[in-house]
């Protein structure tokens, strides 16, 4: 029986934010990476990837995405916060609804001294290896130009004649790749149809791009499609945070509390909150460059989309995005660990934050519903999940019931953050690539995914009662999963897809004539 493991406590620095970036240095929320304490160790547990214990590199200032004389985003945070503002909290075992440290459980912690270690060295010219105008403009603006630059490392003269056929069939699924998006307009389908299997980290953010319709598929209209976009992008930033230089310019009592800025404050509260819980394993979240842009891109998108606002569990979302295009700019494609973003040039980014903003906007675009008030589509695909699992599994689906398990306990989490807290980015990256080379991966394919999911685990679950069930939904061993173990629940969940999709009786359940099962 697996039982759930002790929420690591998070020893997160409370420092001022970098100036020119927009916001005050006076402004007290948690800014840099996760550091382990020398007297208690214990308290953190990093993952297998991560190093014992670590730092962020020496603090850098780093250019504002927005004019030097925007000053409104640089608006002081309630006076009553200052006086913490060199103190280190950690969490308690205490979670919010989706598993994170509550806000309200985190308490003070004497600093302790950590001597940082040196973070990654990564030419500023990205891997074109020049001039950050040369990456602006001979990289950022024209996607295609990095299928010229991906460099295959030959294999290990001691490879095996299995290693080789390995290394022989990804140089080869590359070259496919490149093929498809060097073509003066891109055939979609046949995109879609390379990338259900996977797509090589070298030419996985040109193919989301195009796939999520961001990107155009002739290649003419690229460059332009880029320049405008991300100038919308940094217009709306400027747009959001300016709105308090004018409402608080009379007013000095409103600027110096932070009131002044015009912001949303209900929706800003609630970001500072999440962005830095969110990833809290990973190196790179920790970084305040990489705090800074997520809090901006879930800022502008909860306003311009006022119908939901900012819902928990869209900042688990971004981080894919941002992770990979970020890639784009960095010659070691593992970006989670040892290096600062902060480290980039302003234009690349500028280039990341954007790019991964109008990605975001175009996937939940799709699944909007699912965060509007009552949250409409999350109950609808919940349901369909119970009438699937009954069609797939009765015996599990009759336990639950037997057991008094709603599917609702367990799996508005897996819907709510499309199965992010039960998986690593890492392989949520891998499933992404088969959600968007489906046409509606991220709701329709992602409830036939969730169903292959809960079934995996039917054997042990069966032999569990009520709190047994709940835990092991809660803490699921996935820890170790790998590429392979992704592919194998996408195929399953095709298979179910295949046989159910087109058929509404199937996912009816007895005795319920309502067809509103969230596949319409």
């Amino acid at each position: 029986m697996a039982t759930r493991k002790p929420q690591p406590q998070l020893n997160i620095h409370w420092t001022n934010i970098v100036s020119g970036r927009g916001i005050s240095q006076q402004h007290t929320r948690p800014r840099t990476p996760p550091r382990s304490s020398s007297t208690n160790p214990q308290n953190f547990s990093p993952s297998s990837h991560q190093p014992a214990s670590w730092s962020a590199s020496p603090r850098r200032l780093y250019t504002s995405i927005i004019n030097q004389g925007v000053d409104s985003w640089s608006r002081d945070q309630m006076e009553d916060e200052e006086d913490e503002e060199d103190e280190d909290i950690v969490y308690d075992d205490d979670e919010d609804e989706f598993g994170l440290p509550s806000i309200t459980s985190m308490r003070k912690k004497p600093k302790q001294n950590v001597d940082p270690l040196p973070s990654r060295i990564v030419d500023p010219g990205g891997r074109i290896g020049g001039s950050a105008s040369a990456l602006s403009v001979g990289l950022g603006n024209n996607p295609a130009n990095a299928l010229n630059l991906i460099d295959h490392a030959p294999p290990p003269k001691s490879a095996t004649p299995k290693e080789m056929d390995q290394y022989s069939s990804r140089i080869s699924r590359i070259n496919k790749f490149k093929r498809l998006l060097q073509t003066s307009t891109v055939p979609l389908t046949e995109l879609r149809n390379l990338a259900w299997s996977g797509v090589p980290d070298e030419v996985r953010a040109m193919t989301w791009q195009l796939l999520l319709g961001y990107l155009p598929t002739n290649c003419e209209r690229r460059i332009s499609t880029l320049e405008r976009k991300r100038k919308e992008y940094l217009d709306g930033v400027r747009q959001a945070f300016e709105r308090g230089s004018t409402t608080g310019a009379g007013n000095p009592t409103a600027s110096t509390t932070g009131r002044g800025r015009g912001l949303d404050e209900a929706i800003w509260h609630q970001i500072s909150i999440d962005v830095p819980r969110t990833c809290p394993h990973i190196q790179l979240y920790g970084y305040e460059a990489t705090q800074r842009s997520l809090e901006r891109i879930l800022y502008v998108w909860a306003i311009r989309h006022p119908a939901s606002g900012y819902v928990q569990g869209i900042n688990d979302l971004a981080t894919p995005f941002w992770q990979v295009f970020l890639g784009v700019y960095v010659t070691d494609l593992n970006v989670e660990e040892g290096m600062d973003p902060g480290q980039l040039p302003k234009s690349v980014l500028d280039a990341v934050e954007a790019d991964t903003f109008w990605c975001l906007t175009k996937l939940l675009d799709g699944i909007q519903d699912n965060y509007i008030y009552a949250q409409p589509g999350i109950h609808r695909q919940v349901r369909a999940l119970r009438d699937l699992t009954m069609r797939i599994d009765a015996t599990l689906a009759k336990h639950l019931e037997n057991e008094g398990v709603e599917f609702m306990q367990f799996s508005f989490r897996w819907m709510n953050c499309l199965l992010m807290r039960e998986m690593s980015v890492q392989n949520t990256i891998r499933m992404w690539d088969t959600y968007m080379a489906e046409e509606q991966g991220f709701s329709r394919f992602h409830l036939y995914v969730c169903a292959a999911f809960l079934v995996k685990w039917s054997d042990q679950l069966v032999k569990m009662d009520f709190q047994e069930v709940m835990m092991f939904l809660q803490a699921l061993p996935t820890k170790d999963w790998t590429e392979q173990d992704i592919e194998l629940l996408l195929s399953e969940a095709f298979i179910w897809q295949s046989l159910f999709q087109d058929s509404r009786a199937h996912l009816r359940s007895t005795g319920d004539p309502s067809p509103d099962n969230g596949l319409q």
